[in-house]
Parts: structure tokens; C-alpha cells; sequence
């Protein structure tokens, strides 16, 4: 079994791909702390551009490659989680494939598991200057509010670059969720860790695959996964509210006692609408939950796996739920 696997999710990625073959493998080829002891599993997230080709043009030239391709897209978490289940090293770290997160951190990253005696090794942003405003200040309200919901262990503008020991990964792997969220998930199971910064730069090619809805998608999927501080919130909402109504009910009875009614609509209309907006969301946090209850109960794969080069010959052989 090799010593590491680097497991990088893609998706439409045929420009940047060739940049990032050549960065990946000068780093694992000339690192002292593999020796060319190693594995890429790119797993190809239904991509359709010319990611599949290319991909198949480079593991020619590069043996260490290993490709895996799902049917059809199943999403950015999915697609790392499939990574996992097929990396056969005793670490293995995750990359997106945009090459924002320098692949020259990794023998650091190694080197400090090693060093530290530690299971996980997160890659940390220290200098986010190449992100927009919009998306560093997004990032500090996602981090934050996933402390204040009970994430604690959550290291700061950590997000899916790690280094994991295989028992980090088997401990992943035997989870249960469906829609899990790694940067959430490995911290919550509590093994020893330690961070490696570095400067997130620029997509030197492509564009993101993480608009404005799927970054909202990923906070919602991660607040409703991870904790009940909705169902909570909720409970809250409905208390006030009923502090609320007898407070008003108080204020009728004593103006309807000092006779300083006044015949009106508008402190009605106000009222109606605010309760219905608290009930409303209500609904929605707990739907939200019910949703994933549901979907749970199901147990439907998340993905399923088309093609692994190294198996050639068993085009079907895995789904993971």
C-alpha cells in the first residue's frame, strides 16, 4: 500500500487539470518524505468537458494516477467522500483541484503529522487576500456561526484540505450520513490534530464551481447535519412569541379598562404577520430536519462509482450510501 493518497474531487476542470498535474506531481515525485511512494485518486464528479480524456491522457504518463469516475455528479462532499473510500494509503489528504490550496503544503503537512504525533493535519488560510471581500467576510460568518451552534473543535478558514491517518479515514468511512460535511465531520470526531498555514491563492484557470446557492446550500447542509441549535432556536422563537401575545394581552385589557381603546388595523395586520414569519420559519428549520430524516431512512446511495482504473475489469463494484 502506498504511504499517501491524495484525493482530488473534479468537476469540469479541463483547463486548470494540466497545471495541476505538473504542480502535484513535482511535489510528490522530488518529496524526501515519500520517496515516490504514493496515489492521486482523481475522482471525475460527472464531469462534461474534456476532463474524462484528459484525465486518461495523463494517467498514461503519470502511473501514480489513478482515476475514478462517478455516473453522474453527486456533489463536491460526495465526490471526496467516494476519494476516501477508495484511497488505499496510510495517510491521505484532500485537494480541490483548482490549485487555490497550494499543493506544496502537503509534504508540510506530512512532515508535521509525523512530527506531532497526530492523526489530522488541517491546512489553514492564513492569507485569504486573493478571495474576494464578499467571500472572506461569508467565511468568517460561516465559521463563526458554526462555533456559536457547538462546532468548537472547528479551526478557522479550515476548509477541505487535509491530512488524515487511515484511521481518521476508516472512523469517516464507517459514518452513517448521507449528506455529511468533511470540515465539520473530521473535526467533530476529536483525534488528535494540528494546523499547517498557507497563503490561498489565486485560480490561475476555470471558474469556481461554488456560487452563491451552493455556498448556502453547504452552511444549511453543515448547521442542520451537525447540531439542533435550529430546533433549539425554534423552541426560543415560539417562547417569545407566547411572552409576546400575553404582553399585548395585558396592554387590551388595560386599555380596554382605562378606555383607551382605539379602533385600528394596523397594530393587527403587524402582529398577524410577525407570528406567521416566526411560525414560518419554524417550519422551514424543522422541515429541514425532517428532510434529512427522511432522506436517511431511504438510503439511497449518495453516488455511484462508473469506472476505477485500478479495477478495470469491475466497472461496477462499488456504491456508497
Amino acid at each position: 500500500m502506498p504511504q499517501l493518497s491524495v484525493v482530488v474531487p473534479v468537476l469540469d476542470e479541463e483547463e486548470v487539470l494540466p497545471l495541476l498535474a505538473e504542480r502535484l506531481r513535482r511535489v510528490l515525485d522530488t518529496s524526501p518524505e515519500l520517496g515516490g511512494d504514493y496515489e492521486v485518486v482523481v475522482v471525475d464528479d460527472g464531469s462534461r468537458d474534456g476532463t474524462p480524456v484528459l484525465l486518461q491522457r495523463l494517467r498514461r504518463e503519470w502511473p501514480q494516477l489513478r482515476v475514478v469516475r462517478l455516473r453522474a455528479n453527486a456533489g463536491h462532499q460526495a465526490a471526496i467522500s467516494a476519494g476516501l473510500v477508495a484511497a488505499r494509503g496510510d495517510w491521505v489528504a484532500t485537494l480541490d483541484a483548482d490549485l487555490q490550496d497550494p499543493p506544496e503544503v502537503l509534504p508540510q503537512m506530512l512532515a508535521a503529522a509525523r512530527r506531532e504525533g497526530v492523526d489530522v493535519v488541517y491546512g489553514v488560510r492564513g492569507d485569504r487576500r486573493s478571495d474576494s471581500a464578499f467571500k472572506r467576510s461569508t467565511a468568517r460568518l460561516f465559521y463563526a456561526g458554526m462555533r456559536a451552534a457547538g462546532a468548537r473543535d472547528l479551526p478557522a478558514d479550515a476548509g477541505d484540505y487535509r491530512l488524515m491517518s487511515r484511521a481518521t479515514v476508516a472512523a469517516v468511512n464507517a459514518l452513517p450520513e448521507a449528506h455529511r460535511v468533511l470540515r465539520l465531520v473530521v473535526p467533530s470526531l476529536g483525534f488528535p490534530a494540528t494546523t499547517v498555514s498557507y497563503r490561498r491563492e489565486a485560480r490561475p484557470a476555470g471558474r469556481s464551481k461554488y456560487p452563491l446557492a451552493r455556498m448556502v446550500r453547504l452552511s444549511v447542509d453543515s448547521l442542520t447535519g451537525f447540531s439542533i441549535a435550529p430546533l433549539r432556536a425554534a423552541t426560543w422563537f415560539g417562547l417569545g412569541g407566547f411572552l409576546v401575545a400575553l404582553g399585548l394581552l395585558g396592554y387590551a385589557l388595560v386599555s380596554k379598562t382605562l378606555g383607551h381603546t382605539v379602533a385600528g388595523w394596523t397594530s393587527t395586520v403587524v402582529i398577524v404577520a410577525g407570528v406567521g414569519a416566526i411560525q414560518l420559519l419554524c417550519l422551514g428549520v424543522l422541515g429541514e430536519y425532517v428532510g434529512r430524516i427522511y432522506s436517511t431512512l431511504q438510503g439511497r446511495p449518495t453516488y455511484h462509482v462508473a469506472y476505477d482504473s485500478l479495477e478495470e475489469q469491475a466497472p461496477d463494484r462499488q456504491s456508497r450510501t
